[in-house]
């Protein structure tokens, strides 16, 4: 059984201020030390379970944040960027679950640092349908045909899973007091809560991969006109409004692709 992992930051046990999520952060040495240990949590449980491979992506900012000295020595690190396909770099069809752990949910949302991917997004949608960086990176599990099991994070991250995946396992490690402010669970704990969640989640049945319609139609909409300009300089982007941009591609890889391309060129 191979198993891959995506991990974020924002959606780690005690994490609540951005400044806790910059590599030049007050405290950013502590929390990436909860980052990598909830990701530990989550390849101990893997293997526990019988997994034969287990590969991590460290999926946050610059991407080089887990501390792989700390990490189950049995597992391998996929760290840096830019990589061609950001949060979900390496995945593919020979993989049989995917974790997501430390995540957060989509911008607009009433969640612990709420955004999506970048701070100037107002709403990012698939085929009409508005997504975080859950279904984002859910939909590329899906183009393989693998599906996505796990996802820890505060109370909203778990609610918008949940809706979005029937069948997910999920672990809430705090809950939302506002946009950095949360009720949090101790560090030990929500490690054992992602270890628990982990070893349930591979061995009930699978939930179904999620898999969106082609052609993909993606929607950007922004904060400002400026990012927006420089968004539509993607050759194929379709300027809908103002602050909106728009991207047809012929499978979801592609249109993910062209998401990364639209969400740097409007930074």
């Amino acid at each position: 059984m191979r198993i891959y992992i995506s991990v974020d930051m924002e959606g780690v046990a005690g994490v609540v201020n951005w400044q806790e999520t910059f590599q030049d952060g007050e405290d950013y040495g502590r929390f990436r030390q909860l980052m990598t240990a909830e990701a530990d949590a989550a390849v101990t449980a893997a293997f526990d379970e019988g997994a034969d491979e287990v590969v991590v992506n460290d999926s946050h900012g610059s991407m080089r944040n887990i501390v792989i000295e700390d990490l189950d020595p049995r597992a391998e690190l996929i760290s840096g960027s830019p990589k061609p396909m950001s949060m979900v770099e390496g995945l593919d069809e020979s993989y049989d679950a995917v974790l997501f752990i430390g995540y957060h949910c989509m911008a607009g949302t009433p969640g612990v640092l709420n955004h999506t991917y970048t701070g100037s997004v107002l709403q990012y949608r698939v085929n009409e349908r508005r997504l975080g960086e859950i279904g984002m990176n859910a939909a590329a599990a899906g183009h393989y045909g693998v599906p996505v099991v796990f996802v820890s994070g505060d109370d909203c991250t778990v609610a918008e899973a949940e809706d979005l995946i029937p069948g997910v396992h999920t672990a809430q490690v705090k809950v939302q007091a506002g946009r950095q402010a949360a009720r949090s669970v101790h560090p030990h704990k929500s490690r054992r809560l992602i270890y628990d969640g982990v070893r349930a989640a591979l061995a009930a049945d699978l939930p179904e991969p999620m898999v969106v319609d082609v052609p993909v139609v993606i929607t950007v909409q922004f904060d400002s006109t400026s990012q927006a300009d420089g968004s539509h300089l993607l050759p194929g982007a379709k300027r809908i409004d103002p602050l909106t941009v728009q991207y047809t591609a012929p499978d979801y890889l592609t249109a993910l692709r062209a998401a990364h391309a639209l969400l740097q060129l409007g930074v």
